[in-house]
Protein backbone atom coordinates (compact mmCIF):
# COMPACT_ATOMS: atom_id res chain seq x y z
CA UNK A 1 0.00 0.00 0.00
CA UNK A 2 2.88 2.43 0.64
CA UNK A 3 6.08 2.72 -0.64
CA UNK A 4 9.28 2.40 1.03
CA UNK A 5 9.84 6.01 0.94
CA UNK A 6 6.95 6.69 2.99
CA UNK A 7 7.29 3.91 5.61
CA UNK A 8 11.38 5.40 6.34
CA UNK A 9 9.80 8.90 6.37
CA UNK A 10 6.91 7.59 9.13
CA UNK A 11 8.80 5.37 10.67
CA UNK A 12 12.24 7.60 11.08
CA UNK A 13 10.79 11.22 10.03
CA UNK A 14 13.34 14.03 9.54
CA UNK A 15 12.89 17.49 11.35
CA UNK A 16 10.19 16.52 13.92
CA UNK A 17 10.05 18.77 16.47
CA UNK A 18 9.58 22.05 17.62
CA UNK A 19 12.10 25.17 17.10
CA UNK A 20 13.19 27.61 20.31
CA UNK A 21 13.69 30.67 18.20
CA UNK A 22 11.08 30.55 15.06
CA UNK A 23 11.30 33.71 12.17
CA UNK A 24 8.24 32.01 11.43
CA UNK A 25 5.36 29.06 12.15
CA UNK A 26 2.26 28.00 10.45
CA UNK A 27 -0.69 25.65 11.40
CA UNK A 28 -2.81 24.74 8.99
CA UNK A 29 -5.42 21.64 9.38
CA UNK A 30 -7.25 18.99 7.20
CA UNK A 31 -11.19 19.34 7.36
CA UNK A 32 -11.05 16.34 5.27
CA UNK A 33 -9.61 13.88 7.97
CA UNK A 34 -8.83 16.27 10.94
CA UNK A 35 -4.85 15.34 10.77
CA UNK A 36 -2.76 19.28 11.61
CA UNK A 37 0.93 20.47 10.78
CA UNK A 38 2.79 23.04 12.83
CA UNK A 39 5.83 24.43 10.45
CA UNK A 40 8.88 26.27 11.96
CA UNK A 41 10.86 28.03 9.99
CA UNK A 42 14.29 29.68 10.33
CA UNK A 43 14.97 32.09 7.55
CA UNK A 44 18.28 33.96 6.53
CA UNK A 45 18.60 36.19 3.82
CA UNK A 46 15.37 34.45 2.01
CA UNK A 47 16.92 31.26 2.26
CA UNK A 48 15.30 28.62 3.94
CA UNK A 49 18.19 27.78 6.66
CA UNK A 50 15.70 25.33 9.19
CA UNK A 51 12.75 23.99 9.18
CA UNK A 52 10.85 21.73 11.83
CA UNK A 53 7.07 20.46 11.97
CA UNK A 54 5.03 18.64 14.31
CA UNK A 55 1.83 16.71 12.44
CA UNK A 56 -1.18 15.05 14.15
CA UNK A 57 -1.80 12.65 11.79
CA UNK A 58 -1.65 9.02 9.96
CA UNK A 59 1.06 7.95 8.52
CA UNK A 60 1.04 9.44 4.97
CA UNK A 61 0.35 12.69 6.53
CA UNK A 62 3.54 12.08 8.73
CA UNK A 63 5.97 11.09 5.93
CA UNK A 64 4.70 13.98 3.60
CA UNK A 65 5.56 16.35 6.36
CA UNK A 66 8.88 14.83 6.85
CA UNK A 67 9.56 15.05 3.14
CA UNK A 68 7.90 18.43 2.55
CA UNK A 69 10.87 19.38 5.24
CA UNK A 70 13.42 17.54 3.44
CA UNK A 71 12.84 19.33 -0.07
CA UNK A 72 12.79 22.88 0.85
CA UNK A 73 15.70 23.01 3.31
CA UNK A 74 18.03 25.21 1.31
CA UNK A 75 15.47 26.76 -0.86
CA UNK A 76 14.29 30.59 -1.03
CA UNK A 77 11.00 31.64 0.13
CA UNK A 78 9.96 31.84 -3.84
CA UNK A 79 11.33 28.42 -4.81
CA UNK A 80 9.51 26.82 -1.88
CA UNK A 81 6.18 28.57 -2.79
CA UNK A 82 6.41 26.33 -5.77
CA UNK A 83 6.31 23.22 -3.59
CA UNK A 84 2.66 21.44 -4.62
CA UNK A 85 1.46 18.48 -2.81
CA UNK A 86 1.94 16.62 -6.06
CA UNK A 87 5.77 17.43 -5.92
CA UNK A 88 5.73 16.28 -2.58
CA UNK A 89 3.81 12.64 -3.05
CA UNK A 90 6.24 12.51 -6.36
CA UNK A 91 9.34 12.24 -4.09
CA UNK A 92 7.76 9.89 -1.79
CA UNK A 93 7.40 7.50 -4.93
CA UNK A 94 3.32 8.33 -4.69
CA UNK A 95 0.70 7.95 -2.45
CA UNK A 96 -2.41 5.81 -2.28
CA UNK A 97 -5.25 8.12 -4.09
CA UNK A 98 -7.41 8.14 -0.54
CA UNK A 99 -4.23 9.51 0.85
CA UNK A 100 -3.38 12.74 -1.58
CA UNK A 101 -4.93 15.16 0.93
CA UNK A 102 -2.03 14.54 3.69
CA UNK A 103 0.44 15.56 1.23
CA UNK A 104 -1.99 19.01 0.83
CA UNK A 105 -1.38 19.43 4.65
CA UNK A 106 2.38 19.27 4.19
CA UNK A 107 2.57 21.88 1.25
CA UNK A 108 -0.44 23.72 2.89
CA UNK A 109 1.24 24.06 6.31
CA UNK A 110 4.32 25.68 4.75
CA UNK A 111 2.67 28.00 2.47
CA UNK A 112 1.18 29.13 5.41
CA UNK A 113 4.14 29.67 7.23
CA UNK A 114 6.35 31.67 4.29
CA UNK A 115 2.83 33.48 4.28
CA UNK A 116 3.87 34.64 8.56
CA UNK A 117 7.16 35.03 7.79
CA UNK A 118 6.50 37.35 5.14
CA UNK A 119 3.78 39.49 7.16
CA UNK A 120 6.16 39.44 9.96
CA UNK A 121 3.81 36.57 12.03
CA UNK A 122 5.93 34.51 14.06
Amino acid sequence: MYSEKVLDHFSNPRNVGEMADPDATGEFGSSHCGDTIKVFLKVEDGVIQDIKFKTFGCAAAIASSSMMTEMVRGMTIEEALQLTNEMVAEALDGLPPEKMHCSCLAADGLHKAISNYRDGIR
